[in-house]
Protein backbone atom coordinates (compact mmCIF):
# COMPACT_ATOMS: atom_id res chain seq x y z
CA UNK A 1 0.00 0.00 0.00
CA UNK A 2 1.41 3.47 -1.17
CA UNK A 3 0.63 6.34 0.79
CA UNK A 4 2.94 9.45 -0.59
CA UNK A 5 0.56 11.68 1.04
CA UNK A 6 1.18 10.96 5.02
CA UNK A 7 5.06 12.63 4.05
CA UNK A 8 5.95 16.00 3.82
CA UNK A 9 6.36 17.53 -0.08
CA UNK A 10 9.81 17.48 0.08
CA UNK A 11 9.92 14.13 0.52
CA UNK A 12 7.56 13.70 -2.20
CA UNK A 13 8.53 15.81 -4.81
CA UNK A 14 11.90 14.14 -3.83
CA UNK A 15 11.04 11.05 -4.33
CA UNK A 16 9.53 12.00 -7.73
CA UNK A 17 12.34 13.01 -9.28
CA UNK A 18 14.21 9.83 -8.62
CA UNK A 19 11.34 8.17 -9.82
CA UNK A 20 11.85 10.18 -13.36
CA UNK A 21 15.78 9.58 -13.04
CA UNK A 22 15.78 5.75 -12.35
CA UNK A 23 15.32 4.73 -15.78
CA UNK A 24 18.60 4.17 -17.83
CA UNK A 25 16.57 5.31 -20.93
CA UNK A 26 15.80 8.34 -19.61
CA UNK A 27 19.53 9.19 -18.08
CA UNK A 28 20.34 8.13 -21.98
CA UNK A 29 17.99 11.38 -23.53
CA UNK A 30 19.71 13.58 -20.86
CA UNK A 31 23.18 12.95 -21.81
CA UNK A 32 22.12 12.91 -25.28
CA UNK A 33 20.71 16.23 -25.00
CA UNK A 34 24.02 17.28 -22.63
CA UNK A 35 26.54 16.02 -25.12
CA UNK A 36 24.78 17.89 -28.19
CA UNK A 37 24.97 20.85 -26.09
CA UNK A 38 22.12 22.39 -28.43
CA UNK A 39 18.54 21.66 -28.77
CA UNK A 40 17.78 18.67 -30.83
CA UNK A 41 15.02 18.95 -33.47
CA UNK A 42 13.99 15.53 -35.13
CA UNK A 43 13.95 12.15 -33.83
CA UNK A 44 15.78 11.09 -30.63
CA UNK A 45 14.23 7.68 -31.33
CA UNK A 46 17.58 7.21 -33.69
CA UNK A 47 19.33 7.67 -30.96
CA UNK A 48 18.33 5.19 -28.57
CA UNK A 49 17.78 1.37 -28.87
CA UNK A 50 14.38 1.97 -28.32
CA UNK A 51 10.76 2.06 -30.09
CA UNK A 52 9.51 6.11 -30.90
CA UNK A 53 6.71 5.38 -28.83
CA UNK A 54 8.49 3.92 -25.66
CA UNK A 55 11.13 7.20 -26.31
CA UNK A 56 7.71 9.49 -26.80
CA UNK A 57 6.77 8.36 -23.36
CA UNK A 58 10.14 8.88 -21.48
CA UNK A 59 10.42 12.19 -23.11
CA UNK A 60 6.90 12.69 -21.67
CA UNK A 61 8.30 11.69 -18.36
CA UNK A 62 10.86 14.45 -18.44
CA UNK A 63 8.99 17.13 -20.16
CA UNK A 64 6.03 16.87 -17.03
CA UNK A 65 8.86 16.93 -14.41
CA UNK A 66 10.35 19.57 -16.06
CA UNK A 67 13.66 18.39 -16.98
CA UNK A 68 13.67 18.94 -20.64
CA UNK A 69 11.02 21.32 -22.65
CA UNK A 70 9.97 20.79 -26.34
CA UNK A 71 8.83 22.85 -28.68
CA UNK A 72 6.56 22.18 -31.87
CA UNK A 73 8.56 23.61 -34.87
CA UNK A 74 6.34 22.44 -37.89
CA UNK A 75 6.33 18.78 -37.84
CA UNK A 76 8.97 18.50 -35.33
CA UNK A 77 9.55 19.01 -31.84
CA UNK A 78 12.90 20.54 -30.10
CA UNK A 79 13.50 19.00 -27.29
CA UNK A 80 16.06 21.14 -24.74
CA UNK A 81 17.39 20.71 -21.50
CA UNK A 82 16.09 22.87 -18.88
CA UNK A 83 19.30 23.23 -16.55
CA UNK A 84 17.03 25.30 -13.58
CA UNK A 85 14.91 22.94 -13.08
CA UNK A 86 17.38 19.93 -13.14
CA UNK A 87 19.94 22.02 -10.69
CA UNK A 88 17.30 22.89 -8.63
CA UNK A 89 16.35 19.38 -8.30
CA UNK A 90 19.60 17.88 -8.05
CA UNK A 91 19.97 20.51 -5.32
CA UNK A 92 17.40 19.17 -3.48
CA UNK A 93 19.11 15.60 -3.95
CA UNK A 94 22.35 17.00 -2.37
CA UNK A 95 20.53 18.55 0.40
CA UNK A 96 19.18 15.20 1.31
CA UNK A 97 22.25 13.47 0.84
CA UNK A 98 24.22 15.57 2.76
CA UNK A 99 22.26 15.28 5.69
CA UNK A 100 22.21 11.52 5.65
CA UNK A 101 26.31 11.83 5.28
CA UNK A 102 26.77 13.95 8.39
CA UNK A 103 24.66 11.24 10.41
CA UNK A 104 26.89 10.30 13.14
CA UNK A 105 26.23 6.71 13.36
CA UNK A 106 27.25 4.20 10.80
CA UNK A 107 27.26 0.37 11.38
CA UNK A 108 29.21 -0.06 8.28
CA UNK A 109 32.55 0.37 9.80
Amino acid sequence: MRKPEVFDKELQELAEFAKVISHPARLAILKYLAETKSCISGDISDQLPLSRTTVSQHLKELRDMGLIHGEIDGLKINYCLCCPKINEHLERLDNFFNKIKSAEVSCCE
